[in-house]
């Protein structure tokens, strides 16, 4: 017989005898299953973590896009020597460029925007498009040598976020509360926010599938929160419903569902099931989180003049420190506008402004408050930029095009060395000349933080142990752990 008939003929068996014992055992076997399945966001799997972790909860600051290494943290001599001459050959070598500057006549290198300055004990360079950022270098281990084969915005958004560059796969914030579970009872163990920036103005899209659970269980799948009154879309109660009546219909509703789950043994069911029950508690619990009346003067001015406005970056990174504080295990904000493919000199000045304080004055809060020192903060892109122009050189409307050999992201909190630089690029900021770090290797380096082995942490699937870091070669950077 086929092993695909007779797993069928297995599940019908299974299902006929749940369905025809009067569910006696069927309801015994259910309730067993049923408790398992809503508590297992919260505990999470079984031997986990491996080892103890340095990480209790992450914090991913995704700047999308493509924000330029070149222009902010990877300034050399040579950039300066060379304006506006010919990118070397021997430098440029045979990479595939885009479309957008694959055709161009002339690749004349392009020095950074602004000058900068040597900050902190390690001395690194940081823009002084980035003022507030120079002044938290001693907080920030600086990773200069990642690298991606995705050179276009949705595979690579999606390989950064997934492991994978096809859709279909579960998200790292997914993984992560499949692996630990969720702290808090009463709010999900993944929260995402989006920002759009005033930059390139629409940015790339951000779609769901980025905080989803691909095929890991749907109650791991990240919920987005969204800016103003209603931050949970149908989560209040409709007019004429009180909360006893909604108590009262989720018990019934769970009744049914539960006799439906007993019947098919669909693990999708009980998904279902946490998830009505996850959103009655957000319905107190969600306000509460959004409500800043708390928050002191000098903190929402240290996070900047947008932070009072309901869905700007600023005000995220201020919800995002709530969020943390209330242990959500994995808060994610993507932040759009990072695609200076023209008018460089216009947009990537305004696309800083929007981030550079509101992102130090989260480290600083996350510090003061003890709780940097277990939260793994990452500041990421999808890859960098090119150091020669896309466009003709000194127009107005000349921007760089997308760069994945070398980019730059950062790290801090959570078992992260501070005040380092890790990787190098050449004379140039193109090739990477030392330590290279691939998204695979940042993955396995974020989950060993958190106290997983990524070549041990898998989920069946299509008859495969998938992991987040897929089946090619990936390791943990130990030389940034602290």
């Amino acid at each position: 017989m086929h092993r695909a008939e007779a797993e069928l003929l297995h599940h019908l068996t299974r299902r006929t005898f749940l369905g025809r014992s009067a569910r006696g055992i069927g309801g015994l076997a259910l309730g067993t299953l049923l408790t398992e399945s809503l508590s297992a966001a919260t505990r999470g799997q079984p031997g986990l973590p491996h080892f103890k972790p340095r990480a209790k909860r992450v914090l991913c600051l995704f700047q999308s896009g493509g924000l330029s290494h070149v222009d902010l943290f990877d300034d050399k001599p040579a950039l300066h020597a060379h304006a506006g001459q010919e990118i070397p050959p021997s430098v440029k070598g045979s990479q595939r460029l885009t479309g957008m500057t694959s055709n161009q006549s002339a690749y004349p290198v392009v020095p950074p925007l602004r000058p900068g300055r040597r900050c902190g004990a390690h001395g690194t360079w940081i823009s002084d498009l980035l003022p507030h950022h120079q002044r938290i270098a001693d907080e920030l281990c600086i990773v200069k040598s990642l690298h991606t084969e995705a050179i276009n915005h949705d595979p690579a958004i999606t390989f950064m976020n997934t492991g994978n560059q096809l859709p279909g796969y579960a998200s790292i914030g997914a993984w992560v509360s499949y692996g630990l579970g969720s702290v808090n009872a009463n709010l999900p163990a993944f929260i995402a926010l989006v920002s759009q920036g005033t930059g390139k103005n629409p940015g790339q899209p951000i779609f769901s599938r980025l905080w989803g659970s691909g095929f890991l269980p749907a109650s791991h799948q990240g919920v987005g929160l969204r800016p103003g009154a209603h931050p949970v879309l149908h989560l209040n109660n409709p007019p004429g419903v009180d909360r006893p009546q909604r108590r009262a219909l989720l018990d019934d509703l769970a009744r049914l569902n539960q006799a439906h789950a007993a019947e098919l043994g669909d693990p999708e069911t009980l998904a279902r099931l946490e998830a009505y029950e996850m959103a009655f508690r957000m319905q107190t619990s969600v306000p509460e989180l959004t409500d800043l009346s708390g928050e002191s003067a000098a903190t929402l001015d240290a996070y900047g003049p947008e932070v009072r406005k309901p869905g700007t970056y600023a005000a995220n990174c201020l919800l995002a420190r709530r969020l943390l504080e209330r242990d959500v295990r994995f808060v994610q904000l993507f932040h759009r506008g990072w695609d200076q493919h023209i008018a460089l000199s216009r947009q990537l000045p305004n696309q800083c402004r929007d981030v550079d304080q509101p992102t130090a004055a989260l480290v600083e809060d996350l510090k003061r408050r003890g709780l940097l020192e277990d939260t793994l903060v990452l500041f990421a892109t999808e890859f960098g930029r090119t150091v020669f122009s896309q466009g003709k050189l000194g127009d107005p409307a000349m921007g760089r095009d997308h760069h994945g050999r070398a980019f730059t992201v950062w790290l801090a909190g959570g078992g992260i060395k501070p005040g380092i630089e890790y990787g190098a690029t050449d004379d140039f900021c193109y090739n990477i000349t030392e330590n290279p770090v691939h998204l695979r290797d940042l993955h396995a380096t974020i989950l060993h933080c958190l106290g997983i082995d990524h070549a041990r942490f898998t989920h069946r699937f299509r008859g495969l142990n998938v992991r987040l870091t897929g089946v090619e070669e990936a390791r943990v950077v130990k030389e940034i752990l602290a």
